[in-house]
């Protein structure tokens, strides 16, 4: 094989940990957090602090969406489904303290619902006991269809073509 065949072979990933290596040489991997050796991680959207900006703008002033939907995306597996059995909790790691924590989340989860971000099922946990997670790309998509594009959807759009997101192509 030539040198550069060789090159070639090397994957993204590859030539990102050879870089990572040569940065930082003396951090080895048992002091990362890396993801096919440890348990504990989700998936997310790449676009996710773009999506959080736009929640929390299609929101209003004053009620903040990101933290409350970036905590349902961190509880979710592959089914797109979280199962909430203690909403004090789900308060809790989105922010919310104190007496009124609960009720604050709960109005976080009714925007969202409302906004068209999650679909929800009660149980005996509560009304948000199962909750489903739509694409938030798509669903951003159909809200801008009414809307004029801002600096803020064309950030969206340039950031999911560069990651190779389709959702806006259909």
């Amino acid at each position: 094989m030539k040198i550069d065949e060789i090159k070639s072979k090397k994957t993204v990933s590859d030539r990102r940990k050879a870089m990572r290596e040569r940065l930082w040489p003396s951090v080895t991997d048992a002091q990362l957090w890396l993801r096919k050796q440890r348990t504990g991680f989700t998936t997310i959207p790449r676009t996710m602090p773009l999506i959080g900006q736009l929640l929390d703008q299609l929101s209003g002033k004053g009620f903040p969406l990101l933290s409350t939907y970036l905590t349902l995306w961190c509880w979710v597996f592959d089914e797109a489904m979280v199962e909430i059995r203690n909403p004090r909790e789900m308060a809790y790691e989105s922010g919310f303290s104190g007496p009124r924590a609960e009720v604050t989340w709960k109005n976080r989860m009714k925007r969202l619902e409302a906004l068209g971000f999650i679909q929800v099922k009660p149980g005996l946990a509560g009304e948000f006991q199962y909750v489903l997670l739509l694409n938030p790309l798509q669903r951003i998509k159909e809200i801008y269809a009414d809307k004029p594009v801002d600096a803020l959807y064309s950030a969206l759009l340039g950031r999911s073509a560069q990651v190779g997101a389709d959702d806006f192509d259909s």
